[in-house]
């Protein structure tokens, strides 16, 4: 693994309309045994709703490249310190540069932070396009790598459906697990029945930016859903095969975890409406539904102080 000190870039200049004054606050009810963590109850004076947001000064980070195989190297990006290690998993249409809201505020949250591109992604050296292997064991290879014993998972899209592989497979080394805006992975046939309600043939060809940016977004911030685009636009660096999975998951998987897990969605998620999320999260034995209002398939883009303070309580109360 060869390291370099990766100097954070000039902060996006935008134009700063987020009221300080607006914090908004987590609302944890408990629901017939389930526990719902996010802002469905918000009030309209406590959410206004969408706003751009400028990116938060960076920190420095250590640039490294980890040997997972088949000549893939895995472009990785840590913040360093002491704190209990937090890994990020990016999107299908992201890569470890996507993380610009949340490495700087869970840095100084007291965390230390991962973020990495898997294999064809930003930064990642490519080796053998026809032997892509899979996300779980990537990861596996990632935080050994790193030393890391136990640690707190986060996961958004697809990113999550190889976080949930590795939690079936290595839920001993996880503190805490967060899905995010993610339909999963589950193999069932009920499950997988949904998908057709969901998304009709003429979803697919529609522009990403579309698909996973929510409308409030779309509407209010123009120069976050372009930066959004030139992040998407340069994340995947080479067509190759798809990463596979080392387990195929179902709902008795979920069923056999008893690690703190959050399942969490925007309200206006295209992929992962909140019904899903609800769904999810009711055959995992303790978990607790994040609702991010006026958010898309992107909710730690789209509404990033809000997905943050849910996500940084969430794994605050399982820190231990």
């Amino acid at each position: 693994m060869s390291d370099s000190v990766h100097e954070p870039a000039t902060p996006l200049r935008r134009r700063d309309l987020f009221k300080a004054g607006a914090a908004f606050s987590l609302a944890a009810v408990a629901l017939g045994g389930t526990t719902t963590t996010g802002f469905a109850t918000a009030t309209p004076a406590a959410d206004e709703g969408v706003v751009p947001i400028p990116l938060p000064e960076q920190v420095k980070t250590t640039e490294s490249l980890v040997d997972v195989g088949d000549g893939h190297s895995l472009w990785c990006l840590d913040s360093g310190g002491d704190g209990t290690p937090v890994v990020l998993m990016h999107a299908g249409t992201g890569s470890a540069l996507v993380w610009g809201y949340q490495t700087p505020v869970f840095a100084k949250a007291g965390y230390r932070v991962i973020a990495y591109s898997r294999r064809g992604y930003y930064g990642s050296t490519v080796g053998d396009t026809k032997k892509p292997g899979t996300g779980a064991s990537d990861l596996l290879k990632v935080v050994d790598r790193y030393e890391l014993d136990k640690f707190h998972l986060v996961g958004t899209a697809a990113g999550a459906m190889f976080a949930t592989d590795f939690a079936v497979s290595h839920p001993d080394r996880l503190k805490s697990l967060v899905l995010s805006n993610t339909i999963v992975g589950i193999r069932n046939d009920d499950y997988r029945a949904i998908y057709k309600l969901l998304w009709p043939d003429e979803f697919d060809p529609l522009p990403h930016d579309f698909k996973e940016l929510g409308p409030s977004y779309r509407h209010i911030d123009a120069e976050g859903r372009k930066l959004w685009n030139e992040l998407e636009h340069k994340a995947k660096t080479v067509k190759m095969d798809s990463q596979g999975y080392d387990n195929t998951v179902t709902w008795d998987s979920l069923a056999a975890w008893k690690m703190p897990v959050l399942v969490s969605t925007g309200a206006a998620d295209l992929y992962t409406p909140p019904s899903m999320a609800r769904l999810v999260q009711s055959r995992i034995p303790g978990a607790e539904l994040g609702l991010t209002p006026d958010s898309g398939h992107s909710s730690y883009w789209e509404r990033p102080h809000l997905w943050n303070e849910m996500v940084l309580d969430f794994i605050g109360r399982h820190n231990a």
